[in-house]
């Protein structure tokens, strides 16, 4: 009996992904919940696993293919046991043909003693790019592979054929014949320039589309102001210590941040809400979107109802986002909702910058990089810790009075710590 391997439920709004690699490969003996291959989307990774022990007999999507919920990705032969190879089942065309081998195949010279001759290795290669480099005369040594383990794709050969093409024929000239190069002309040092290609991940080409979309559809605006950091800064020295005593975690500036946000966004509620056609609607929670950096790009796992959490639970959770997003185990329901986003720049150097909005949220703000800053203070130039902080917001329905107002107001917080006591 044959098992079929299918796209899983992926979440709310998420209908594509992208198969990004099989851990598994035709032939292999795979037992109950063995993870078989690995889809990307574009939020998260997910992981699916085997539904009955048997040797996998067809992998029907191979990587790089963009699949929906309930395509069949391939297929396990249930009866088979391990050490025996199922027999494969029949095809449909375009499957066929993908995995169709090679015409002619290599037979490994023996020995007089009957031993099998050592080949050099070589490159490994699908079929169907085994077939193409062969029909088009391609030296496959000449093309790096981009597939699971170096292996080289139709893809690849493609690529390197469209390289081909495009690289300019040498001029014909005779041997006696010299060409002097033509003074502000680059085009011959261009073409010898190297180049790459690579295709975007699913999760890069959703963020291109979304920030491409947040700037296209909102009236976006971003205004700005100074805080500084000196009073947070002591307080965090002063009780630091005695704070990851007690709960065991370090009392770091995305606590106070996120306290101050909130205390903001209950005095200017329009910043916490979302337009829906011709209305607005106000969210009475506060689901904070902490925007978290990864190598696969930018991902906002949510806060929920930190309004309700103590400095010690926020900073776990912050702790928690971060260890997820490293591990690639960020799950659906961390990146569902979210009222309102933080993103924090100065992790990376940032001095200043306009965060994009996240929609459909009306409002993002960016923190950026503590420095060490002349200022003026009654009536002397002092040097202080300042951090620029950025509010980006739909100005459909965010005025820029509230908007000053709302950067105001976090930043009496943050240069008095003890009114966030007052704020509760």
């Amino acid at each position: 009996m044959a098992i079929k391997i299918v796209v899983p439920e992926l979440g709310e709004s998420v209908l594509e992904a992208t198969v990004s690699r099989w851990l598994k490969k035709e032939g292999d003996f795979v037992n109950v919940g063995d993870v078989l291959v690995e889809l990307e989307t574009d939020k998260v990774n997910l992981e699916v696993g085997a539904k009955g022990a048997g040797i996998l007999q067809q992998i029907a999507a191979t990587e790089g293919k963009d699949v929906k919920v309930g395509d069949v990705l391939g297929m396990i032969d249930e009866k088979a046991e391990p050490g025996k190879a199922a027999a494969p089942e029949p095809k449909a065309p375009e499957a066929a043909e993908a995995e169709q081998p090679s015409d002619e195949k290599e037979t490994e010279p023996a020995r007089n003693d009957g031993s099998e001759v050592e080949r050099p290795s070589a490159p490994q290669i699908s079929p169907v790019a085994s077939r193409l480099a062969r029909d088009k005369n391609v030296d496959i040594s000449q093309i790096t592979g981009t597939g699971s383990e170096g292996r080289v794709t139709k893809a690849d050969v493609e690529l390197f054929l469209q390289g081909q093409e495009k690289a300019p024929e040498p001029d014909k000239q005779t041997p006696t014949e010299s060409v002097a190069p033509h003074v502000g002309s680059a085009s011959a040092n261009q073409s010898a320039r190297p180049e790459e290609r690579t295709r975007m991940s699913r999760r890069r080409r959703t963020i291109a589309q979304r920030l491409l979309e947040a700037k296209q559809n909102t009236a976006m605006l971003t205004t700005f102001n100074e805080i500084d950091m000196g009073a947070v800064m002591d307080l965090r020295s002063r009780r630091n210590e005695e704070f990851q005593k007690r709960h065991g975690i370090k009392l770091g500036f995305t606590s106070f941040f996120v306290k101050a946000a909130i205390s903001a966004l209950k005095a200017f509620p329009q910043i916490n809400a979302e337009i829906d056609g011709d209305e607005i609607v106000f969210k009475h929670f506060y689901d904070i979107g902490m925007a978290v950096g990864s190598a696969e790009g930018l991902v906002v796992p949510v806060i929920r109802d930190a309004d309700r959490l103590s400095f010690s639970e926020i900073e776990k959770r912050v702790k928690d986002f971060v260890a997820k997003t490293d591990q690639g185990k960020l799950s659906i329901e961390d990146l569902r909702g979210g009222t309102f986003t933080i993103t924090n720049g100065g992790v990376f150097g940032s001095l200043l910058s306009t965060p994009i909005l996240n929609p459909p949220q009306v409002g993002i703000l960016g923190l950026h990089k503590i420095e060490e800053r002349p200022i003026a203070q009654n009536g002397e130039v002092v040097i202080r810790p300042m951090m620029y902080v950025a509010l980006s917001y739909d100005h459909r329905i965010v005025d820029g009075r509230e908007a000053v107002q709302f950067l105001v107001h976090i930043k009496q917080l943050l240069e008095d710590p003890a009114w966030m006591l007052v704020e509760g």
